[in-house]
């Protein structure tokens, strides 16, 4: 076997690079012989080359250097069982030439336990049942990982055929594509291969309108984007690899797909919070609870309303107005995106469609949801069930006159909503995330399953983390499967770590959620903030109407004066913390100005509805890179985990600022 550089530990552990009479290059860079991409690699790091009968490894001026056995070299003359770290990621030289020899046996036995050659045609097999952005985010992670030692089958039956390429279908196939924008946090996104990085991160086709916070690593923004250009921008980049990934336009069924998947060594399901494939493996994943999200023994479910518009606001504004209070958010793109309102018990209760021919209501707007598009008369259509929104043709509805009061807050022209829907959001803690589907036999290999995304751990968007988590759990399975497969089956001790990753994925978004469903009011009582916001509404008091008209009265005039100074005060306290970030936050008499435009009713449900509880929802985030580092190298300090430049270095663990959606 000829001399090679074999994947200790990181991302590329187990894979061989034959050395040869060319030089063998490492570095961040895509026409390296060796690509690495963390961070800590320069873009050309380090070479070996062969020289004088040996092979000589040379760092070429790289920022972190490069170490062979722990020490830090300029050159060195390689000696079989030698480890080369570069970029944090650990290499060893393997020479079993016949004219090598491994003098130290017990090396020799520790080199072959710790890098196990995959034997040739051992192709780890890999099914994915749900193509959005997380298994799409998967499966070109593993072919970057592994290159041809993975062969990917993805399943979506949200895809059609378009000659020989694969492409999302459109409305008129019955597929709403989702133009929502999604905050991508730089955790996340700079863990995806550069090229995936370089094809999203377009100029056009993000912006950074939310600061940096304790999920921001190396000073980087969250930045804001469209989630239907991400499955697009993703789906494109699938469709590039037709050798190693193969796109199935259908959607995945466990039953009719079962002797194919027994064959297969891993089933991602990435189908979303509704997953069949899940629950057709629930004796395997265990039953869901839903009693931690529950109160006084109902589970608790918010329902929000959500309008596409365009906003004229500025950023700063937007942040600003978004964070200060929990009846509306607003998440956009150059200010077009979907302001969302989250409704009382009642108001959810008005979400539904009318079919104007048969006059039956439907209840498809909240229950699928589909997406209502305005049409040519104004109202806001159902294409696939035929139905138009029944509150925006109700005069005297009392939900559309407040989501017009929203329209106010941020800045929206009537007539630049263009569609409407709604979400049920709703959450369950999970068991486990992995488990073995199929035992191996002397046919099979033995199955292991994954949930990933939305069918391991769906959140509510208020506080965001959806896609981010769905992100960091495909990048924990993509490495670990990279790390472990060594040409033979799985067993559950391979799988330790991304079950903790899970595991604490689960518990540090689920319960930032929690606190933006629920707040604790004034006797220390937790209450669903939607059930505060019914106070509000309440205390508008007997006579006004259902827009807060207070019909001149002295003592109401000063109710909502005092409502509007509380307002301000928690605008001034926000702006405050965010102008060092922010430029260009709004004065005080821009704000009061926005303010009086509002009805009394909405000022009144703004101020109880309570600004986001960014104290509980600061703090460490989970650094998945902890769990595919080395066993031997040093510890990171606490603080450097949250970001590498001057920007991140306060202790996030006791910080106020607000945390950016996602």
């Amino acid at each position: 076997m000829p001399p090679a550089i074999v994947g200790h530990e990181g991302p590329l552990a187990g894979q061989r690079f034959p050395l040869g009479d060319k030089s063998l290059t490492f570095g961040r860079r895509g026409d390296n012989s060796v690509v690495i991409t963390s961070e800590r690699a320069s873009r050309f790091h380090a070479e070996v080359l062969p020289e004088s009968e040996h092979y000589v490894v040379h760092d070429r001026g790289s920022r972190n250097g490069t170490l062979v056995n722990g020490k830090r070299v300029t050159s060195h003359v390689l000696r079989p069982g030698d480890v080369i770290t570069i970029g944090g990621e650990t290499f060893r030289f393997e020479a079993f030439d016949d004219s090598e020899t491994i003098m130290d046996a017990t090396l020799l036995q520790t080199f072959r336990r710790a890098v196990p050659s995959v034997e040739p045609g051992q192709v780890l097999r890999v099914t994915i049942s749900g193509g959005g952005p997380v298994g799409l985010s998967l499966a070109l992670l593993l072919d970057h990982l592994m290159g041809e030692r993975v062969a990917i089958t993805m399943y979506d039956g949200r895809w059609t055929l378009d000659g020989s390429r694969v492409v999302w279908k459109n409305a008129a196939q019955g597929n709403n594509r989702r133009q929502q924008v999604v905050t991508i946090q730089s955790r996340q996104y700079l863990n995806l291969p550069e090229a995936v990085q370089a094809r999203l991160f377009t100029p056009e086709a993000y912006t950074e309108m939310w600061p940096t916070g304790p999920d921001s690593i190396r000073g980087r923004n969250p930045r804001n984007i469209r989630i239907a250009y991400i499955e697009d921008t993703l789906l494109e980049m699938a469709n590039e690899k037709p050798g190693r990934i193969r796109l199935v336009p259908e959607r995945f069924d466990p039953e009719k797909h079962h002797d194919t998947v027994v064959l297969d060594h891993v089933l991602a399901i990435c189908e979303g919070g509704r997953s069949r494939t899940r629950e057709h493996f629930t004796d395997k994943f265990g039953q869901a609870d839903k009693s931690i999200y529950s109160l006084d023994g109902r589970h608790v479910q918010d329902v929000v309303l959500g309008l596409r518009v365009k906003s004229d606001l500025s950023d700063p504004m937007t942040v600003l107005l978004t964070v200060a209070q929990n009846r509306f958010l607003l998440n956009a793109l150059r200010g077009e995106g979907f302001l969302n309102m989250r409704l009382t018990d009642e108001e959810a209760r008005e979400v539904i469609g009318i079919d104007p021919v048969r006059h039956v209501f439907e209840e498809c707007v909240a229950s699928n949801p589909c997406l209502m598009a305005r049409n040519e008369d104004g109202d806001f259509h159902c294409s696939t069930h035929r139905t138009l929104f029944l509150p925006a043709l109700v005069r005297g509805s009392a939900l559309w006159k407040r989501a017009k009061e929203g329209l106010v807050f941020f800045g929206v022209a009537e007539e630049n909503v263009s569609a409407v829907t709604a979400f049920r959001l709703d959450m369950v803690q999970r068991p486990r995330f992995t488990a073995q589907l199929y035992s191996p036999t002397p046919a099979t290999p033995g199955t292991y399953g994954f949930l990933l995304g939305d069918a391991a751990n769906a959140i509510h968007f208020w506080p965001g983390r959806g896609l981010n988590s769905g992100l960091a759990s495909s990048i924990s399975l993509a490495q670990t499967l990279n790390r472990n497969w060594r040409g033979r089956a799985f067993r559950d001790a391979d799988f330790i770590r991304h079950e903790a990753a899970m595991s604490m994925l689960q518990y540090r978004h689920k319960s930032r959620a929690w606190n933006a469903m629920v707040t604790t009011d004034e006797h220390g009582v937790t209450r669903a903030i939607k059930d505060k916001i019914a106070q509000g509404i309440e205390e508008s008091g007997p006579g006004r109407d259902a827009g807060g008209n207070t019909g001149g009265n002295t003592d109401r005039n000063a109710d909502r004066n005092a409502d509007i100074d509380a307002l301000m005060e928690r605008l001034r306290q926000i702006r405050d913390r965010l102008s060092a970030r922010i430029a260009g936050m709004p004065d005080d008499a821009t704000i009061a100005e926005h303010l009086r435009r509002l009805k009394s009713e909405t000022l009144r449900t703004l101020v109880v509805s309570g600004a986001w509880e960014t104290l509980i929802v600061g703090g460490e985030e989970v650094d998945i890179d902890i769990f595919d580092r080395p066993a031997d190298a040093p510890e990171r300090p606490l603080v450097a985990r949250y970001a590498d430049t001057p920007v991140g270095k306060a202790a996030p663990e006791k910080s106020s600022d607000p945390i950016s959606p996602g």
